[in-house]
């Protein structure tokens, strides 16, 4: 017979416990986590970017190391960028076992949607050391305009 002393009891169970054991299960499900697979389902979004802006234009930093610039893939629909490619860079290699893969290969898609409109027949992409710079024109009609104030 097991003695288990009354302090060590809990007297009362939280009945929000459950609810949020599955929102915690339910967050990391929708996020790419599960347990089937350690907790990832397939790393990280890629390419990661950062979007940022001025008063003339919008700039996408995209980190795409291991992929040749010639083999992405940018396109611009109404207000959606795309990038597109493949990382062929991993090799399946079967005599390894791994203690930790988080470098993933294949194809990949990331579409964003602007915050502003663009001119789109001025866009540039530029790639240098595994970041690929997207420059994007905004459209004349969403520049700041200055007005000035006449008096009398």
């Amino acid at each position: 017979m097991a003695i288990v002393r009354f302090a060590d009891q809990k007297l009362f169970r939280n009945p929000w416990a459950d609810f949020e054991r599955m929102r915690r299960e339910l967050d990391a499900l929708f996020q790419g986590g599960g347990p089937e697979s350690g907790g990832r389902f397939g790393g990280t979004v890629f390419p990661a970017l950062n979007v940022s802006e001025d008063s003339s234009h919008i700039y996408v930093r995209a980190e795409i190391p291991g992929v040749p610039a010639s083999e992405v893939e940018v396109a611009i629909e109404g207000d959606t960028l795309t990038i597109r490619g493949e990382r062929k860079t991993c090799a399946a290699d079967e005599k390894h076992s791994y203690h930790r893969r988080e470098l993933e290969c294949g194809r990949f898609s990331r579409s964003i949607t602007l915050p502003t409109k663009v001119q789109v027949d001025k866009v540039e992409a530029q790639a240098a050391e595994g970041i690929i710079t997207i420059t994007l024109p905004k459209a004349e009609t969403v520049k700041p305009k200055q007005i000035k104030v006449n008096v009398g």
